[in-house]
C-alpha cells in the first residue's frame, strides 16, 4: 500500500465536498472492489472518502408506488428487508444471491451501481425496473445511467445518495451464476409495469447491462421469450462461457424470470 489522505465525514454532503477538494479522491463504500485493486496498484487515489459514518445513506423506505434504498445500504439488509420482500419480492431475492454472506454484510447497493460490474446484479434489477439513481446533484434515469462497461454518467464529483425503484405489477430474476464468486455469467431480470414488460440482461453484454428490447415485444405480445434475435457478437466470451452459450442462456433465464414473475 501507499500514502493516502483517509477521510471520514458525517454526511453525504460533507463527503461531496470532500471529494471535491481532493487531487484525485475515491470514495469506499463496502470496499469490495476499490479495496482489492489500491492493493494491486491499479487505483492510487490521494484520498479515501469513507461513507461508512454517513447515516444518511443508509436505509429502506416506501410509500406504495416506489422503494426508495440509501445507497450505504448493503446487500445483506435489502435481502432481509420484510419491506422490500413486500413491494419487489425479485430484489429481495436478487440481493440475497449477491456473492457470499460476507460480500453481502460489506458490499452496498451504491458501490455497486457505482463500479457498474459487467457481470454484477444490482444493474439488471435497476435497469429492469427503470429505476432513478439519485446524487447529491441530480436524478438518473436507469435509461441514461449504465454507459458501459465499468462506465456511468457519474460526474467524478457527483456521489449516489440512494435508488428510487417503481414498485412493478411484477419481476422475476434468474441468473446463471459462476459457482465461485457467484457473479452472473448471465442474468435477466423481467419486470411487468403499467407501461409494459421490461427486460434487463447482465453477464453477457460486452459492454454491461442492455435492455432486450425483442424479449420485451415476444413478453407483451403472449409468446415465450427467446434469444434468437440477440447479436452474438454484441456478447461476452471467456475461460466461462461462450457468445453462443451466453446468447442461449439469456432465453434460458428469460423464460425463468417470467415464470419467476407470475
Amino acid at each position: 500500500m501507499y500514502d493516502f489522505s483517509f477521510q471520514s465525514p458525517a454526511s453525504a454532503a460533507d463527503a461531496a465536498s470532500a471529494l471535491g477538494a481532493a487531487e484525485d479522491g475515491k470514495i469506499l463504500a463496502g470496499g469490495q472492489t476499490l479495496l482489492p485493486t489500491m492493493k494491486q496498484r491499479l487505483a492510487m487515489p490521494s484520498d479515501l472518502i469513507s461513507l461508512k459514518g454517513c447515516r444518511d445513506l443508509v436505509g429502506i423506505s416506501s410509500d406504495g408506488s416506489t422503494l426508495t434504498i440509501g445507497a450505504m445500504t448493503t446487500h445483506g439488509a435489502v435481502a432481509a428487508s420484510t419491506e422490500v420482500a413486500k413491494a419487489i419480492p425479485a430484489l429481495s431475492a436478487l440481493a440475497g444471491g449477491i456473492g457470499d454472506p460476507q460480500v453481502r454484510n460489506r458490499g452496498t447497493l451504491g458501490g455497486s451501481l457505482a463500479n457498474n460490474d459487467p457481470a454484477a446484479d444490482y444493474p439488471a434489477a435497476v435497469l429492469g425496473l427503470g429505476a432513478t439513481v439519485v446524487t447529491t446533484k441530480r436524478e438518473i434515469a436507469a435509461d441514461d445511467y449504465f454507459q458501459g462497461m465499468f462506465e456511468t454518467a457519474l460526474d467524478d464529483d457527483e456521489i449516489i445518495t440512494a435508488v428510487r425503484f417503481p414498485i412493478p405489477q411484477a419481476a422475476g430474476y434468474a441468473k446463471f451464476d459462476n459457482p465461485a464468486s457467484r457473479y452472473a455469467l448471465v442474468g435477466v431480470f423481467v419486470a411487468k409495469t403499467a407501461a409494459g414488460p421490461r427486460v434487463a440482461v447482465t453477464g453477457a453484454g460486452q459492454g454491461g447491462v442492455f435492455r432486450a428490447s425483442d424479449i420485451e415485444g415476444q413478453i407483451a405480445s403472449g409468446q415465450e421469450p427467446n434469444s434468437a434475435s440477440i447479436d452474438e457478437g454484441e456478447l461476452n466470451g471467456d475461460i466461462h462461457a461462450s457468445p453462443a452459450y451466453r446468447k442461449h442462456l439469456i432465453g434460458v433465464m428469460a423464460k425463468r424470470a417470467l415464470a419467476s414473475a407470475g
